[in-house]
């Protein structure tokens, strides 16, 4: 009987670890190292005065620690955006103890720090005179809402 319980919580532990990966895998937030970075958001380092996203739509960027507590408090309404705005706006996430340079280059100083990043609007859509638009910093935790908001009133509008 003993037998029969072990190899049915070793089945259930390997199940639910599977599960768990599947899902994770599944994730529609990408997490970014200092190279992907460079090439999909921004290359500070060939362009440092102009910020010029390369990205074709509006992103929002979470600067966090594994071991920060409002950033695991965060990161699952990150998730939840991520799938509500698939294919209308980006989600990434940056680990700030990985990627050093990174969080220095953006004088990260307490996380969770979110970055919103919306898309310029073409100059056939605006005129010759269109500009690039500037990212916005948001540091602290905010309720779900407040993340919405701003997606919605300053993205994706």
């Amino acid at each position: 009987m003993r037998k029969i319980v072990l190899i049915a919580m070793v089945i259930l532990a390997t199940a639910c670890s599977a599960n768990a990966q599947e899902k994770k895998e599944e994730s529609k937030v990408k997490h970014l190292t200092y190279n992907e970075f460079l090439s999909k958001v921004w290359n500070f380092k060939s362009n440092p005065n102009t910020f010029e996203y390369k990205g074709k739509l509006p992103a929002v960027i979470d600067f966090y620690a594994d071991w920060c507590g409002p950033c695991r408090r965060v990161a699952p309404i990150m998730e939840k955006l991520a799938e509500e705005y698939d294919g209308k706006l980006l989600v990434y996430k940056i680990n700030v103890d990985q990627e050093k340079e990174l969080s220095q280059a953006f004088n990260i100083r307490s996380i969770p720090a979110v970055m919103f990043i919306p898309v310029a609007e073409s100059s056939s859509t605006r005129g010759a005179s269109a500009t690039s638009v500037q990212p916005m910093m948001q540091v602290g935790a905010m309720p779900e809402e407040g993340y919405r908001k701003v997606i919605v009133e300053q993205l994706l509008k």
